[in-house]
């Protein structure tokens, strides 16, 4: 069934969906893989970095599929080091249906919460997490994770990465999308790009997630593919050299606000990346509690309109 969105909602999603341009693409050939079923590595028997480019983390963001098939059609092969691209959410991918596009993010649990250490290793059954406990073994030998993600709500498009500053510095050396956000991730979960040794400062491993626009638009597919083929040329793993990007915005997350309450609202349909400039300002109310901007010139990344008890809202960051 397809879900009911408030009205005001309803009229946002209805434009990019009256005007898709994407269709999901055919990933039937690739879905086997050469190492694991969806997951196909390429070695080029020369020293380098070990880079994995993940697509599907989420079954509706079929963005990043189009892109992995793109590169896989072309025979795109590493000059030296490793280069591995990973459908990750197959089966959540394959229920995808355009007239219910948020269907399929997920079988039973977000693949984008699994990977801290106690709940990879923990008792607990689900399609995901047999699917995260599998692709371990690939990302534990990467040095280097691209997360190519999609978004629901307008947004301008951005990196996020975790904690470790290598991470920070990569994303400012992809430098477009002109906006990098650091922040430490959900309160329901540990996302891909902070498992495990990429948390970790010091680690020589490094890992960002590209929020590349809409879910609908052909520009995300390209915004994915500029990140990915300038980190590639970064790495020495394709030629070319690697054009200098002017310097992108850097916003460090002060406050990640939660719903508490089923009823969480807005107080009108924020844009991601729209810049509040008074301390105090009230952007949300949460059943009782306002929701109130921090400091001055407060960034609102990625805020979801429609939201539940305990998942993120919105984080509030400052412009560094």
């Amino acid at each position: 069934m397809r879900m009911k969105w408030p009205p005001a909602l309803a009229e946002l999603l209805e434009a990019p969906r009256a005007t898709a341009r994407l269709q999901p693409p055919d990933i039937a050939r690739w879905r086997a893989g050469n190492s694991l079923p969806g997951v196909w590595t390429f070695d080029s028997g020369m020293a380098g970095a070990h880079c994995c480019i993940v697509a599907l983390t989420h079954g509706n963001e079929f963005a990043g599929a189009i892109l992995l098939d793109r590169l896989l059609r072309e025979g795109l092969r590493p000059l030296r080091g490793r280069l591995t691209l990973i459908f990750a959410n197959l089966d959540a991918f394959s229920r995808f249906e355009p007239e219910d596009p948020t269907a399929s993010r997920f079988l039973e649990e977000d693949l984008n919460r699994l990977w801290d250490m106690a709940t990879l290793e923990g008792p607990r059954r689900s399609a995901e997490l047999r699917r995260a406990r599998a692709l371990r073994p690939v990302l534990d030998s990467a040095d280097v994770i691209l997360d190519l993600h999609s978004m629901l709500w307008p947004s301008d498009p951005l990196f996020l990465v975790g904690g470790p500053q290598d991470s920070v510095r990569l994303a400012m050396e992809l430098a477009e999308p002109a906006l990098v956000v650091a922040d430490h991730g959900h309160q329901t979960g540990r996302r891909l790009i902070d498992y495990g040794l990429f948390a970790v400062p010091g680690s020589g491993r490094r890992s960002v997630l590209l929020e590349a626009g809409w879910h609908w638009e052909a520009e995300t597919v390209q915004r994915m593919e500029a990140a990915t083929r300038r980190l590639l040329a970064l790495l020495g793993l394709v030629p070319g050299p690697v054009p200098a990007l002017p310097r992108p915005r850097l916003a460090l997350v002060t406050e990640t606000i939660a719903a508490e309450t089923a009823d969480f609202t807005f107080t009108q349909p924020w844009r991601g990346g729209t810049v509040v400039p008074r301390r105090g300002t009230i952007i949300a109310q949460d059943g009782e509690r306002a929701i109130r901007t921090p400091h001055d010139d407060c960034m609102l990344v990625m805020p979801s309109l429609i939201t539940s008890p305990g998942h993120t809202a919105v984080r509030l960051a400052r412009i560094e």
